[in-house]
């Protein structure tokens, strides 16, 4: 295993864990923001599950390569779904938000995939 697979996937855990606890505690700029994008506050739960899933999913990743693969191909999707979200909702001084997490996870599963 590189120390570069390792080390970015460790970042991509802890970055999803970091915004799974946030939509948790439901910070008010978050709720406000989801609120621009039309979600309902009660999706905050179930979408920071997935973030949850996900990270510990990266990190569990690390004795098993395939479960790497699935947790990070997971989590693009889901942080290009968040660009989405947001474009959808002309929230465009918001694209820069979800960005490094969609660049995190997408160096997770390309290092997970070489």
């Amino acid at each position: 295993m590189h120390t570069i697979h390792v080390v970015v996937t460790v970042c991509a855990a802890l970055a999803a864990l970091a915004a799974a606890v946030i939509d948790v505690v439901r910070a008010d700029w978050v709720r406000t923001n989801m609120r621009q994008y039309g979600i309902a506050p009660w999706a905050l739960t179930p979408l920071a599950v997935i973030k949850a899933v996900g990270g510990l999913g990266l990190l569990a990743g690390l004795a098993y390569r395939p479960l790497a693969v699935a947790a990070a191909a997971g989590l693009v999707l889901y942080f290009l779904g968040a660009e989405l979200t947001v474009l959808r909702a002309r929230c465009y001084a918001h694209l820069g938000y979800p960005a490094p997490y969609l660049l995190l996870a997408a160096a997770s599963l390309t290092a997970a995939l070489v």
